[in-house]
């Protein structure tokens, strides 16, 4: 069988990104090995981890042992919030890279924005900004940066963000958010682009799992819904980095590349938003984030 042509982005510097990675959030450790294994097998070329989620040595080791190039694959991973301010956040690099076992990230982001000390959130960033210079990143970005965020922001560095990961999917199309980070040249990227959030955390009584409007249109493609959702994001210019410890499923999840959405499909599935946010408010402080620091290895 021949492998799907998977299309990139092209972020700064001329670093391209597969429209679709696997992204480890919740993936216990013990379980992060085998799934990043599945997913290189499969043909995925991109993973996302963070310093949050406590997998990011069981990444570096996955592709370590797939025997993939390692120019072949962008890992990118996340600063947490206790690691911000500019002599922190270079030390939490350190960190990060020493657990992924690399000397070089491809993708570096700030993992949300911390709006009640707002100042280490820059200063941070300043510091993602001199490992770009110094050539120990590829690119840099933030993550769960609203348009009022990026718009107090965008002022006050020099490099605008390659991407901004954000909550995005069919129940929570985030327009606004997506159109702010269009403008300014920033790529927007799909933290939960099947709705799990809203599955997991049961804030929607319906899962897009078994939405109807879903389920129709994959049956009109022979997809599923969750193939349809991730390719919904694709038509529409955004990366997405669904998340799997199933071998079937992450398979499943890339096989998106034989069949298109019409225009009247998109915008049904685009109808589907409920303005329903699933995680964190970013534009509130977020208390229980500053429990959490990253351990030095």
């Amino acid at each position: 069988m021949n492998e799907p042509i998977v299309p990139h982005f092209t972020l700064d510097n001329d670093v391209e990104i597969p429209a679709i990675g696997l992204g480890v959030f919740q993936t216990p450790p013990a379980e992060t090995t085998a799934a990043v294994l599945a997913a290189l097998e499969t043909g995925y070329r991109h993973i996302d981890t963070a310093a949050a989620y406590g997998n990011e040595r069981e990444v570096g080791e996955a592709i370590r042992r797939s025997g993939i190039a390692r120019a072949e694959v962008i890992i990118e991973t996340k600063l947490w919030v206790t690691d911000y301010g500019y002599d922190a956040a270079l030390h939490a690099f350190d960190k990060s890279a020493g657990k992924l076992g690399v000397d070089v990230i491809d993708l570096l982001l700030l993992h949300q924005p911390r709006v009640e000390d707002f100042a280490l959130t820059v200063a941070a960033y300043q510091a993602l900004e001199q490992l770009l210079a110094d050539g120990r990143v590829r690119a840099i970005g933030v993550s769960n940066f609203t348009p009022a965020i990026l718009a107090r922001f965008l002022p006050e560095v020099a490099v605008v963000p390659a991407v901004n990961q954000i909550e995005l999917h069919p129940y929570f199309t985030q327009v606004a958010n997506a159109g702010a980070n269009t403008a300014a040249g920033i790529l927007t990227q799909a933290w939960s682009p099947m709705g799990g959030i809203t599955h997991y955390y049961g804030a929607e009584a319906t899962s897009t799992f078994t939405d109807q409007t879903l389920v129709s249109i994959g049956q009109r493609h022979g997809k599923t819904p969750a193939q349809v959702m991730l390719r919904w994001h694709i038509q529409q210019g955004r990366q997405v980095i669904p998340k799997s410890t199933r071998k079937a499923r992450i398979a499943e999840n890339f096989d998106i590349f034989d069949f298109s959405l019409t225009d009247d499909e998109l915008v049904s599935i685009d109808a589907l938003d409920k303005g329903v946010r699933g995680g964190p408010d970013p534009e509130q402080p977020q208390p229980t984030f500053l429990a959490r620091s990253i351990p030095e290895a």
